[in-house]
């Protein structure tokens, strides 16, 4: 799927949303100059001649290797006049067949796009190049004079054209690598260790509590806009609204954003980020959420709250309303889908989420089942009670769908009722 924030729309001063040719073309009658996200292409690609790298490998890779952007065949580069393509003779199937034969790691996420003028006269392609977490991606091909022996550069985006990496370059490019998966789950993890030290000290009672987040994997666009208090309770105002559609299709039930209340229309300012919290409200089921600067949603809910507790009478452990757990984790896939909207992330999301419960050692969890929309709970004889709740985890692409927000949520909520021993 084609982003919702280029720096197209960054020139046009659009908001976030679709790519269309009417943009395509204002931008291209603006003369808008390439940069290292934005690459005009006279004609569609070409399979390599006489030896040649294959040109179209080498443009997504460099794009990749640097922060990702788009590639748009119709356009004269120089002049930047919108001559169009044939839309007949693009192939993408042959396009990405050229990337998988030439392009290591393999790049699995490109966006290929027709667009065409409302009156059907002129088209251009559009290709979306994700930033990768992969790079450096390297480009093989053959020479001229010996087609036998191959041999591998790695490109990247230098303003408007492409370079190639020296050996400095590559040798950061790989550091930064090997390095980034590392640095992000140490936050995850310092953010997870924060959250439940400090909702353990608040809470007015014991409880099992969910905590999620899901942070961009690419540091934000330079245009990324800064947070206010405005457009942070926009976010969880048209996230809310979200969870109520969601609710009105009987979907997940209503999920926890809606406990929010007034909280949510004034979120108090935080280190970088955005915070709205009942918590010393001590009223109502306890829910904190943070809205960070660079992107990042840290959702934090207790999943205790009126889940059988006059009924249960079988000594220790917290109780965790499970069709609860799965509003609350349809709940945070769509604040970080809201957050990404406006804060313009190009990138993939990547979701984390668990249980926790206070003490040492940590109190066990037992699982509230239901039926018929919550009207009959249970607490089934064959589930287990950890004490521990390994971290689920899911992917969430840019510019998601309410079916891909869906796909992933569902994920995260499966994998964590796995480990009571229950079935999705």
């Amino acid at each position: 799927m084609t982003r919702s924030w280029t720096r197209i729309h960054a020139h046009l001063g659009t908001p976030a949303g679709p790519l269309t040719f009417e943009m395509v073309r204002q931008a291209a009658g603006d003369h808008l100059e390439e940069s290292d996200d934005l690459d005009w292409k006279q004609a569609l690609p070409a399979p390599p001649r006489d030896g040649r790298w294959n040109e179209f490998a080498k443009d997504v890779a460099a794009m990749a290797n640097t922060r990702g952007g788009l590639l748009i065949f119709g356009v004269v580069d120089k002049t930047t006049d919108l001559i169009g393509i044939d839309p007949s003779q693009v192939n993408v199937q042959q396009y990405a067949q050229w990337v998988r034969n030439h392009v290591q790691p393999y790049l699995p996420d490109l966006s290929f796009q027709v667009l065409t003028a409302d009156e059907g006269t002129t088209s251009v392609l559009v290709v979306d190049v994700p930033a990768s977490e992969m790079a450096p991606h390297l480009v093989s091909g053959t020479a001229a004079k010996d087609k036998d022996e191959r041999a591998s550069v790695v490109p990247y985006r230098d303003h408007d054209h492409t370079a190639w990496m020296n050996e400095a370059q590559l040798e950061r490019s790989y550091r930064d690598r090997f390095t980034r998966k590392d640095d992000s789950e140490k936050e995850v993890q310092r953010l997870v260790d924060l959250t439940a030290e400090s909702i353990f000290l608040d809470a007015q009672q014991s409880a099992a509590w969910f905590i999620g987040m899901a942070r961009p994997l690419r540091p934000l666009p330079r245009t990324a806009p800064r947070l206010s208090r405005n457009s942070a309770a926009t976010v969880l105002a048209t996230a809310l609204d979200g969870s109520r559609t969601r609710s009105a299709r009987r979907f997940s039930g209503v999920g926890p954003l809606n406990s929010l209340g007034s909280a949510a229309d004034n979120p108090r300012p935080g280190l970088r980020r955005w915070v709205a919290s009942t918590l010393p409200l001590g009223m109502g089921r306890e829910v904190l959420i943070e809205l960070h600067d660079d992107g990042t949603v840290v959702f934090a809910v207790n999943v205790s709250w009126k889940a059988m507790k006059e009924e249960y009478k079988g000594g220790d452990g917290l109780l965790v309303r499970q069709d609860f757990v799965r509003a609350t984790c349809h709940d945070l896939l769509g604040a970080a889908r809201e957050l990404g909207k406006l804060v313009r992330v190009d990138s993939a999301h990547h979701i984390t989420a668990t249980l926790r419960t206070p003490g040492v050692p940590p109190s066990p969890m037992i699982p509230v089942t239901s039926q018929y929309d919550g009207a009959f709970t249970d607490i089934p004889s064959y589930s287990t009670r950890p004490r521990r709740i390994h971290a689920a985890t899911a992917l969430l692409p840019p510019a998601s769908s309410d079916e891909s927000n869906e796909l992933a949520a569902q994920e995260l909520f499966i994998d964590l009722t796995n480990q009571f021993g229950l079935s999705g």
